[in-house]
C-alpha cells in the first residue's frame, strides 16, 4: 500500500492535506473554545475568530502578498475563522490611500486567491465592508505618529488623499481630521448601491460570510450617534430616523448576499462623558440602550447571524473607565457583549477587546457572555494563539502537519 502525503482537492498548488482541518478539537476535555458552532447552516470548528486589523498595505485598494501572508498566517494556525480587514466600498470611504477596498472587478482576483489559501486549510474566512465616513483620508499609524500630535492627519491629494469626505452631518472627528460634507440622498443611494456590488463581489470571491462596519466612529456608526448625526430630516433626530440609512444598507446586502453569515461589528457606546440620554428622554450619545434596541431591530428584520460586539472610536475625547494604571482591563468590551446577549439570547454574539487569556476567553463563553472571541493584536503578537491556548486548557488540537514537530 502506497503511503502519500495527500494534497488539498482542487487547491491551485500542492499543499499537504490536514485532515481533521487545522484547530479541531481531538482529545482531552473540550473547552468551550473548541466547540464548533453552526451559523446560517456553516460549520465553524472552534470559536476563535480573528478580528479585521487594517494593514495599510493595499495597492489602489488591491490586495497583496502582504495580506496573503498576513491572513494565510492564521488559516495555518488553528483559528475556527478569519475576518480579512475593514474593505472599503468606494475609493473615498477608505480610512487611509493604502486602505483595502472592493468597489472594482480588478480586487476580486487578490483576494479570491487568499479565500482559496484560507480554505485549503480548513479555515472559514469573511470580510468587513465599510465605509469610513469622516474619518476617511488620514494618514496610516505610523505616519501619523511621525507627523506628531496636535497637526493635521489629513492626507493630501500629493500624498494620494480626496478633497471631499463625506458624513452624515458636516462635523469633523477632530480638529486633525477632514471637514466632511454632509451626504445628499444621491450619495446616500450610490453609497448603499456600492455596498450591494461589493457584496455580489465577495460571492466571486468566495468568502463564507460578510461583516458590515457598523463600529468605531465610520459612516454607520455616525448616522446612529447623535454626537456625530445633528441632520433635521428623516434621517436624523430620533433613534428611528438615524437606523434608517443603516437599516437600508443591511437590508439591501442581506438580500443580495441571501441565506449566508451576515456579522455586524457595532460600538456598544460612544464612551463619551455624561449619560446616554437626559431625564426628558432626549437621547445624547449612542449607548448601550440604544444598541440593544438597534439589535432587536435587525433580528426583527433578518439582518443579522452574529453580532460583533465592540465600543468607541466616534468621539475624540472618550474615556474609556475600566482603565488600571493605564492599561485597559482584559475584555473590558465583554460586559456590553454580554448585556446583549442576555437581551437577546438567541442571537450569536461575539466579544472582542483586549482578549489575551485563554483562561479568563473561556470563561466568557462559559458563563454565556459570549458565543464566540474575537482577537486582534494578541494574535499579532502571537499567531499561535489557538494552538496554545487548547495547550493551556488542557486540550489536545490539531496542528499543522508541518508544525506538528512544534507540538
Amino acid at each position: 500500500m502506497a503511503l502519500l502525503n495527500s494534497p488539498v482537492p482542487g487547491a491551485r498548488e500542492y499543499y499537504p492535506l490536514n485532515q481533521p482541518p487545522i484547530g479541531t478539537h481531538l482529545g482531552g476535555e473540550q473547552p468551550e473554545l473548541f466547540k464548533p458552532i453552526e451559523i446560517k447552516g456553516l460549520t465553524f470548528k472552534n470559536r476563535i475568530f480573528v478580528s479585521p486589523m487594517c494593514q495599510y498595505s493595499s495597492t489602489d485598494g488591491h490586495a497583496t502578498d502582504w495580506h496573503l501572508v498576513h491572513i494565510g498566517g492564521f488559516a495555518t494556525r488553528g483559528v475556527g475563522a478569519i475576518c480579512v480587514e475593514a474593505t472599503s466600498v468606494v475609493p473615498e470611504g477608505r480610512i487611509s490611500p493604502e486602505d483595502a477596498g472592493l468597489w472594482t472587478d480588478t480586487q476580486i482576483a487578490p483576494l479570491k486567491r487568499i479565500v482559496e489559501f484560507s480554505h485549503s486549510q480548513g479555515t472559514k474566512i469573511g470580510i468587513q465592508l465599510a465605509h469610513a465616513g469622516r474619518k476617511a483620508s488620514t494618514y496610516a499609524p505610523w505616519v501619523k505618529d511621525r507627523a506628531g500630535h496636535g497637526v493635521s492627519w489629513v492626507a493630501k491629494e500629493d500624498e494620494n488623499g480626496w478633497p471631499n469626505v463625506y458624513a452624515p452631518s458636516a462635523i469633523p472627528w477632530s480638529a486633525t481630521y477632514p471637514n466632511p460634507i454632509a451626504m445628499t440622498e444621491e450619495e446616500l443611494q450610490r453609497v448603499e448601491d456600492a455596498f450591494v456590488a461589493a457584496t455580489k463581489r465577495c460571492k466571486e470571491a468566495g468568502f463564507d460570510f460578510i461583516e458590515i462596519h457598523g463600529a468605531h466612529g465610520y459612516l454607520i456608526h455616525e448616522f446612529v450617534s447623535p454626537l456625530s448625526n445633528t441632520r433635521t430630516d428623516h434621517y436624523g433626530g430620533s433613534l428611528e430616523n438615524r437606523l434608517r440609512f443603516p437599516t437600508r444598507i443591511l437590508q439591501r446586502v442581506r438580500e443580495e448576499w441571501g441565506d449566508r453569515p451576515l456579522f455586524v461589528r457595532i460600538s456598544a457606546t460612544d464612551w463619551a462623558e455624561g449619560p446616554e440620554k437626559s431625564e426628558d428622554g432626549t437621547w445624547l450619545q449612542w449607548g448601550i440602550e440604544q444598541s440593544i434596541l438597534w439589535v432587536e431591530k435587525m433580528l426583527s428584520l433578518g439582518v443579522v447571524d452574529l453580532l460583533d460586539c465592540s465600543s468607541g472610536g466616534n468621539w475624540a475625547k472618550q474615556k474609556i473607565s475600566p482603565v488600571q494604571g493605564g492599561t485597559i482591563e482584559h475584555g473590558y468590551q465583554v460586559p456590553f457583549a454580554e448585556q446583549i446577549k442576555k437581551a437577546h439570547p438567541s442571537l450569536i454574539v461575539g466579544a472582542v477587546g483586549a482578549i489575551t487569556d485563554p483562561v479568563i476567553a473561556e470563561s466568557y463563553l462559559k458563563d454565556g457572555k459570549a458565543d464566540v472571541v474575537f482577537l486582534a493584536r494578541e494574535l499579532m503578537r502571537n499567531p499561535h494563539w489557538a494552538l496554545l491556548a487548547a495547550k493551556t486548557l488542557g486540550a489536545k488540537v490539531k496542528s499543522a502537519n508541518q508544525y506538528e514537530r512544534a507540538w
